[in-house]
């Protein structure tokens, strides 16, 4: 009898096709992966919300129009309030009928505000020849009263003037805020809270829209 011979085309055709499968099964695999991970969500990455172009042209147009002054709008002092309840309140002075002579006008003196008799020069006031308010103490806390804060150096010098003309000296300090830089314009200090809201009074009386600052002065 003849020996049997080998079986070698039947082995390599099984070979080719196991890698075959093997290839498919790895890709079918691969693929079931990949959809796996993108419909999961990533860490840190996913709980970031994504800024839409609407949300960022609506910021853009929120710093365009961004006004350092906001804060000043539709607050009254509370001094000016009092005043206003106790004149209400208060009753009418009977008028007399007698003649009087009226006394001699005297001179105001030249520190009188616009509380009191004539106003100080606004030119003087600009100039600095005139003390723009009442030196707070050497220490501790101190009051401004704040007439507006700009954008600009010549609008701040603007309600500088404006002030002037009321009687008013005022400074106008620098300072960054919000990524830009600001002029304010203060009047003070003042040691007590008390002459700041006076004086803020006075200016809600001309028209004029003021806060008070709290700040606390270097020895």
């Amino acid at each position: 009898m003849r020996p049997a011979m080998p079986r070698a085309p039947r082995q390599r055709g099984g070979l080719v096709l196991g890698l075959v499968i093997g290839l498919l099964l790895g890709l079918a695999l691969a693929l079931g992966v990949a959809l796996y991970i993108t419909r999961v969500p990533v860490p840190f990455v996913n709980k970031v919300p994504q800024r839409t172009a609407e949300q960022d042209q609506a910021e853009q147009q929120r710093n365009r129009n961004w006004d350092p002054n906001a804060s000043l709008a539709g607050k009254p002092p509370r001094v000016a309030d009092a005043a206003s309840a106790a004149a209400s309140a208060a009753p009418a002075a009977p008028v007399a009928t007698a003649t009087t002579t009226a006394p001699t006008p005297t001179a105001a003196p030249a520190g009188a505000g616009a509380a009191g008799g004539a106003r100080p020069d606004p030119a003087a006031i600009l100039s600095g020849a005139m003390s723009p308010g009442p030196q707070a103490a050497a220490s501790g806390i101190v009051f401004f009263v704040q007439a507006g804060a700009y954008t600009r150096a010549e609008e701040a010098e603007q309600q500088r003037a404006r002030l002037a003309m009321l009687g008013h000296g005022a400074r106008v300090s620098e300072r960054e805020q919000h990524g830009r830089v600001v002029y304010r314009v203060r009047l003070g200090p003042y040691p007590t809270r008390s002459e700041a809201e006076g004086l803020q009074s006075r200016l809600l009386a001309s028209s004029i829209d003021s806060q008070l600052v709290r700040a606390e002065q270097s020895p």
